[in-house]
């Protein structure tokens, strides 16, 4: 499997749509082809399974929770991540299954290795190869979301015990995460994170 999958991630209100967006252009400004995804989403399935897990007004249990995100993202591993890396492209996600370890592993009390469990069969070796953990304090995030979904309105102690787990993801696997401060303005979030890019896979500063 080709080696240019870069995933953002993070709490609530840390810029990963933007971020990713950022990203995007900048590739593509350099003729590389990207595919740009979000998960949970990206195709028909996905969507339908997004709706579901992120209505403000629904109710989802933990373990059923897990298993949706998971199934959305096994679909879009199989549809167009797989395929797309395949195809020699390069992958930008706002998010990926290490959301689903942090959110509900950690954040849910499911465990971390037991939500990683039900992903691998969907997954296989699609992983992303570089995860920009976007780090902010819990409290701030949820102060700059606009429109909190059902998962962006549980509260500030989950989304510290969801930074604790993305926080142990990163020190696990250091040759795969960045940890990147959010805090600051977004350019100087890119900036880093593009320096980040650039000395990874060896891609000039200019276009």
């Amino acid at each position: 499997m080709s080696s240019h999958y870069i995933a953002f991630e993070g709490i609530e209100g840390t810029g990963k749509t933007t971020l990713a967006a950022h990203c995007v252009a900048y590739l593509r400004e350099r003729g590389i082809v990207v595919v740009q995804v979000r998960e949970p989403g990206g195709t028909a399935t996905g969507e339908r399974i997004r709706r579901v897990l992120l209505d403000a007004e629904g109710h989802v249990a933990p373990w059923s929770e897990a298993l949706l995100f998971a199934a959305a993202r096994a679909e879009l591993a199989h549809d167009v991540v797989g395929p797309g890396l395949a195809a020699g492209k390069w992958v930008v996600g706002d998010r990926s299954v290490y959301s689903s370890l942090a959110y509900q592993g950690g954040g849910r009390g499911l465990g971390i290795e037991q939500v990683r469990a039900i992903n691998v069969p969907g997954l296989g070796d699609v992983w992303p190869d570089l995860v920009v953990l976007l780090r902010l304090d819990p409290a701030t995030g949820l102060e700059r979301q606009q429109n909190p979904d059902r998962i962006g309105s549980e509260g500030v102690r989950f989304q510290e015990r969801v930074a604790a787990a993305f926080d142990e993801l990163a020190a696990g696997e250091p040759d795969r995460f960045i940890v990147v401060d959010a805090s600051r303005p977004v350019d100087a979030v890119w900036g880093e994170v593009c320096r980040a890019v650039e000395e990874r896979w060896e891609i000039s500063s200019k276009a």
